[in-house]
């Protein structure tokens, strides 16, 4: 699933595609993508004549602000956008296309089906789901070793499952809570309400560390995850423990290992992050 960089890099590009462009029509070919409204023809005509203004991110999602609404997409496992010319012919796995009138076209690929869009008349979409109870974005300002240190105290979970729930930090996925918990030294599994101030501190730069250089490789192009222009992320290349199993880790040797935590594959380091049991 695409993560903080990889949505970040995605929105960046197609603000440079689409920007200006305006609606004629749109094409759906499965119809479960869309999520609001529940009618795919309302669908339709609320967003024929509206015109691309900015787009914007927040967390997973990416926001498409038009002239009187907003579109909510997320990606989910492998959801891609692409801008086509007009003789452009749709694959099978091509399900929501939109028609803009100087005739060029945007395509909506999801080989699995799980995207999602969701139709909000503006500011509307900040009071409903998906985007209603986000935690803070990693990057700014407003994400503090005390955000991380009040969500840690209330819970009983493993680390690892803390900063992947979107509640309290949002864009983090299994790859970049796997790194940044290597960089910190943390063991996957160590209850989150038994990290020192110490800890949490290095915690919170390290997942902004990881997350900056991320975003300036264009994410990791792990499995199947192409730009908005058909690209690949780089960032794949400065891993440390994801997707490793079985080969040294890079600073001390030590084969990385993988776990199943928080329900899901999880690398580690045995040597630069010691479990540590209560």
């Amino acid at each position: 699933m695409p993560e903080l960089p990889e949505v970040e890099t995605v929105k960046e590009t197609l603000k440079h595609l689409i920007i200006g462009k305006t609606i004629q029509d749109v094409t759906i070919r499965w119809p479960k993508i869309i999520k609001e409204p529940d009618d795919g023809e309302v669908f339709t005509t609320l967003l024929r004549g509206e015109t691309f203004q900015t787009i914007e991110r927040r967390g997973k999602f990416i926001r498409f602000i038009l002239d009187h609404y907003v579109l909510v997409s997320h990606l989910r496992m492998e959801g891609k956008y692409s801008l086509e010319e007009a003789t452009a012919v749709p694959d099978k796995h091509t399900h929501v296309i939109f028609h803009f009138t100087d005739g060029t076209q945007l395509f909506y690929k999801d080989v699995r089906k799980f995207g999602t869009m969701h139709l909000f008349l503006k500011g509307e979409e900040w009071h409903r789901p998906p985007l209603l109870d986000l935690g803070p974005e990693p990057l700014d300002e407003a994400f503090t070793e005390e955000v991380l240190k009040q969500a840690f105290s209330k819970t009983e979970r493993m680390v690892k499952a803390v900063l992947l729930d979107q509640k309290v930090l949002v864009g983090l996925g299994n790859i970049y809570v796997d790194e940044a918990l290597f960089r910190a030294g943390i063991h996957p599994t160590t209850k989150a309400k038994t990290l020192t101030q110490q800890q949490i501190k290095t915690l919170v730069e390290s997942i902004r560390a990881t997350l900056s250089e991320a975003v300036k490789m264009g994410g990791s192009s792990v499995r199947t995850y192409l730009n908005g222009q058909g690209r690949m992320g780089m960032f794949q290349q400065k891993l440390y423990v994801y997707d490793r199993a079985g080969e040294p880790c890079k600073k001390c040797g030590t084969p990385i290992e993988k776990i199943k935590a928080a329900g899901r594959g999880t690398h580690f380091c045995p040597s630069c992050q010691v479990e540590v049991r209560v």
